[in-house]
């Protein structure tokens, strides 16, 4: 067999470490936990890296491909935990990370009718792992929930009516162990004035208006909503949560945010 050359291997010209290097926007199958059917195949776009010492010139890019081809494409703690390691190993790395964008999907029913429809929701999941412990991985959920917001303000002051319009909540969390998606989502709607769906009929559009206009909420009602129910989880250790109005009369969006480390005792072994 021909040897080639090992390019990256040899010395940088500049000598100066590199934090993160590696590949990204790659799509690949996943599969990850449905509380209602077990297990839900999507598609992530995935960006899976690693550090580089000041020594070498590049990293091994194939390398990380292998790995991922390796990799059981289940989206829980031991399989994200396994491709970690073999990241590390593969690319003699200190450090390893991946991040996986994907929709995850629910079956909704229209309020009045009960028609079922199919919602997506942007999900992240983030993984990271140092070869100094390698057992302890750190991971980071989080989700992107559209709702509807009424503005309280414009109720109040308006003989009729009021601005209305989709808002979007994310959510991205650490925690002690498996969060299922299925509790964000449900904590970001709840915060809203009303759910969004992806299928209505003139019933329930009407129903969806008349319990959004009795439900006003500003921003920062809906980031403050959420937030608490964040803090009092018991399995969240720090969350972010932004809630941004994409204003229907404003040439702009309104937005609010709130993080907070929330830590909590270990769950016992």
């Amino acid at each position: 067999m021909e040897r080639y050359a090992d390019v990256q291997s040899g010395p940088a010209p500049v000598a100066m470490a590199i934090d993160r290097v590696g590949v990204k926007d790659l799509e690949y199958p996943i599969i990850v936990r449905d509380r209602a059917r077990g297990r839900q195949h999507t598609v992530a776009r995935v960006e899976l890296c690693a550090d580089l010492p000041a020594a070498f010139k590049g990293t091994h890019m194939s390398r990380f491909i292998e790995a991922l081809g390796a990799w059981t494409c289940e989206l829980d703690y031991q399989s994200v935990k396994r491709l970690l390691c073999d990241v590390l190993d593969r690319l003699d790395a200190r450090k390893a990370s991946v991040v996986f964008n994907f929709p995850y999907f629910l079956e909704r029913l229209a309020p009045a009718t009960q028609i079922p429809s199919l919602m997506s929701y942007g999900c992240t999941m983030v993984g990271e792992l140092c070869a100094e412990d390698r057992n302890r991985p750190s991971f980071l959920l989080g989700v992107d929930v559209p709702v509807m917001t009424v503005c309280p303000c414009s109720k109040a002051i308006s003989d009729e009516g009021a601005h209305s319009q989709r808002a979007v909540v994310r959510i991205r969390c650490r925690f002690l162990s498996f969060l299922w998606l299925e509790d964000l989502i449900a904590i970001a709607e709840l915060a809203g004035s009303s759910p969004v769906y992806t299928l209505l009929k003139r019933e329930d559009e009407k129903h969806v208006t008349e319990a959004g206009f009795k439900n006003p909420r500003f921003v920062e009602d809906a980031v403050r909503s959420v937030a608490q129910s964040l803090e009092s989880h018991p399995q969240i250790t720090w969350f972010r949560v932004e809630v941004e109005s994409l204003e229907s009369i404003h040439n702009h969006s309104a937005f609010a945010s709130i993080e907070l480390s929330t830590p909590k005792p270990a769950p016992a072994k």
